[in-house]
């Protein structure tokens, strides 16, 4: 039966983007621990995937079946184990089946455990779960969909999972308190910003170590990269500000006096416009990126988390002090429609 529902949730996906060209996008709702999928157009739901606690970051990439939920919350192994039980296997035949040598733990010695989930991103069904050491903020994965991250503020590092086994293969620390991820066009280098000491770690996942530190502001935290250009924009929260870094040589080209306290930003298509969530002063704000030029909008209560939807003309962003998603117009600025969510809308992901 699981398997049918699966299989037409996905049947259905796959009618309705052929038919409409619709992106999917999906919303991780914070405390409410599930994610809800709806259609990009309009807002409604489609399903809303339950029995991810605390979820926090979520990310995909186009063309990669998976998405990666990662979890606020701290279990402990056991619990872990027991979430991947498959439905019908008594625990004797569960533990013979993952019967292994012990292995070295990976991470802190005195992290906590935390939950990765790996769901399907056609239909949303949550496929393997991964413990982690410590809290997770945000999650990346790779381009070509072999890498998935995750950022651990508490434990100042980065864990690596290998999506072709679903297996974590390494924990690189960082700077102090990672708390964003994102990769350019190389699927073995993601950057990530670390808001504790106002530095982007690159770093080469192949060979697990940081290849260098670019200075940032004072506290970096939401990036996106424009990999064309070779350009990473970087948050600085505190100081109000967007940064234009140089991927070639990590020099800072641009800054951006945005006000007050910031969150989300996300590209447009074209890469010619920023757009950035105004947490601070309720407001949203467009960067022409030929010009330098600003232009501002109100949008209340407290703009939160952002993301461009291809292909649309809009962009999404949730609100931090209540329930709800607003539709945003790229060309105006105007919010075009607005739904409603339970908990809190974190890292969007949109795929089409």
């Amino acid at each position: 039966m699981k398997g049918t529902f699966a299989s037409t949730i996905a049947a259905l996906l796959m009618t309705t983007a052929v038919a409409t060209a619709q992106t999917i996008v999906f919303v991780p709702e914070g405390s409410a621990d599930s994610v809800r999928m709806v259609k990009a157009e309009t807002g409604e739901t489609i399903r809303r995937i339950t029995g991810l606690e605390a979820v926090h970051g979520l990310s995909g990439a186009p063309g990669v079946p998976y998405l990666v939920a990662g979890s606020y919350a701290e279990t402990d192994r056991v619990a872990i184990v027991e979430l991947n039980q498959p439905e019908g296997a008594s625990e004797d035949e569960h533990a013979a089946h993952h019967a292994k040598p012990a292995a070295k733990p990976i991470g802190p010695a005195d992290a906590g455990i935390s939950i990765l989930s790996v769901l399907d991103a056609a239909s949303g069904e949550i496929i393997r779960r991964i413990g982690v050491p410590g809290a997770v903020h945000h999650t990346a994965v790779s381009p070509d969909g072999r890498f998935a991250v995750a950022t651990h503020p508490s434990g100042d590092g980065i864990s690596v999972v290998d999506l072709t086994t679903f297996e974590l293969i390494a924990f690189i620390p960082t700077g102090s308190m990672p708390n964003y991820a994102a990769f350019g066009s190389a699927p073995d280098i993601v950057y990530v910003s670390n808001g504790g000491n106002g530095t982007i770690s690159e770093i080469d996942l192949d060979r697990a170590i940081v290849r260098r530190n670019m200075v940032a502001g004072t506290a970096p935290e939401h990036i996106v990269i424009d990999a064309a250009n070779s350009i990473l924009f970087a948050a600085d929260a505190e100081e109000g500000n967007v940064l234009e870094l140089s991927l070639e040589d990590g020099s800072v080209l641009r800054s951006f006096a945005i006000g007050g306290e910031l969150h989300g930003l996300d590209l447009s298509d074209d890469r010619t416009s920023l757009f950035v969530a105004g947490r601070g002063e309720d407001k949203i704000v467009a960067v022409d990126l030929a010009t330098g030029g600003l232009t501002f909008a109100p949008l209340s209560p407290e703009p939160y988390h952002l993301t461009n939807i291809p292909g649309t003309g809009t962009f999404y962003v949730s609100s931090r002090a209540e329930p709800k998603v607003w539709i945003i117009d790229e060309a105006t600025l105007a919010a075009v429609g607005e739904f409603p969510i339970e908990g809190e809308g974190h890292q969007i992901v949109a795929i089409r």
